[in-house]
């Protein structure tokens, strides 16, 4: 890394409070102090009667526009909610029966349950490698995360965007594992969600959905409510309902404990820059690798087969990772540092 985002990266570190070595962001992100105080603030708001649910727009807004930013969306094309399934499911729902829909084989559930929650759809899953090869002329919709959970594999987004061209499917990404380190075209993919407690660092309950204007276009609210219509606080009791403009109209009811928080989290991955986050995960993820004797992969999740008592041996050490299909899992994020790789390598080698 350079300089200056060497620089950006330890003022970026320097909002954490991590009590141990924390190597499991893809379970759940650390809280930043900013964030804490906020969420700190809301709660104490709440206990002593002084909460206005209106106030809390303003803060819903400034998360909508910033995470546009950090995709490279516009924000009137940004829907909110509250987890990757409920948009999930908004997309499944729009599909007409029979239609075929093609997923990385052992996906993440919530990227593939609303499709086979609906018996007639035809479902196929094709290994990560070859799901763009299996996109054909009867393909109505690709779904796919960015980044596997389980083992950090990066999707080939490129050849998934190329097959979609050629055969007039659709195509949607889930970033939940991707978005705050891994630059994503999102402005070509027709449909992005997003849940934010992982990369993004916010509190559970928060999600969003992006797309494209003409792929929104053919979407329907799940779940119609007062917050997705054009004037929220006018449309409280009975009808009619006038839904938003825009991707608005796809909006849920925002967990207000969680946009209280994710505002000031994505503000600081905006001031670092998904450049240089990129940059530091991925070199951390590329040294436990070569510390192991495995070649560079350029994620900042890593999964490695670990020995009898390896994965009980590093939480013994106080490291904290995760144990997914029988092999430990480490995910790297700001707050993350060399050292912490070593102490990894030599519980794993020692």
């Amino acid at each position: 890394m350079d300089d200056s985002t060497r620089a950006r990266i330890d003022a970026a570190r320097r909002h954490f409070s991590p009590g141990a070595v924390y190597l499991n962001t893809a379970t759940h992100g650390l809280t930043p102090d900013t964030a804490l105080d906020a969420v700190t603030q809301y709660t104490r708001a709440v206990a002593e009667g002084r909460f206005s649910p209106a106030d809390a727009d303003p803060g819903v807004e400034r998360a909508r526009a910033s995470y546009a930013r950090l995709l490279g969306v516009p924000a009137e094309n940004t829907a909110i909610g509250a987890y990757t399934a409920q948009f999930v499911g908004t997309v499944a729902a729009a599909l007409p029966p029979g239609a075929e829909v093609v997923v990385a084989a052992r996906e993440f559930s919530s990227v593939v349950h609303p499709f086979l929650a609906r018996a007639d759809l035809a479902v196929r899953e094709v290994p990560l490698e070859h799901l763009a090869d299996a996109v054909g002329p009867d393909t109505r919709l690709v779904a796919v995360s960015a980044v596997q959970s389980s083992d950090g594999r990066i999707a080939p987004l490129e050849d998934l965007l190329a097959a979609r061209d050629a055969h007039g499917a659709r195509l949607l990404v889930d970033a939940t594992q991707a978005a705050g380190w891994l630059p994503l075209p999102a402005d070509r993919i027709d449909y992005t969600v997003c849940s934010t407690y992982k990369w993004l660092l916010g509190p559970r309950g928060a999600a969003f959905l992006t797309g494209t204007a003409e792929a929104l276009a053919e979407l329907s609210p799940l779940a119609g409510n007062w917050y997705a219509a054009e004037e929220p606080w006018n449309s409280l009791y009975g009808g009619p309902l006038a839904l938003a403009p825009g991707a608005r109209r796809l909006d849920l009811p925002p967990v207000w404990p969680a946009w209280a928080g994710l505002e000031h989290t994505l503000a600081l991955l905006e001031e670092t820059g998904v450049g240089a986050v990129h940059a530091h995960n991925t070199a951390l993820g590329d040294l436990l690798r070569t510390g192991l004797g495995l070649e560079p992969a350029g994620s900042a999740i890593v999964s490695v087969a670990a020995p009898a008592g390896g994965v009980e041996r590093v939480l013994d050490e106080g490291i904290a990772v995760a144990a997914r299909d029988g092999r430990l899992r480490a995910s790297f994020h700001l707050y993350n540092t060399e050292e912490d790789v070593e102490r990894l390598v030599k519980a794993l080698t020692g």
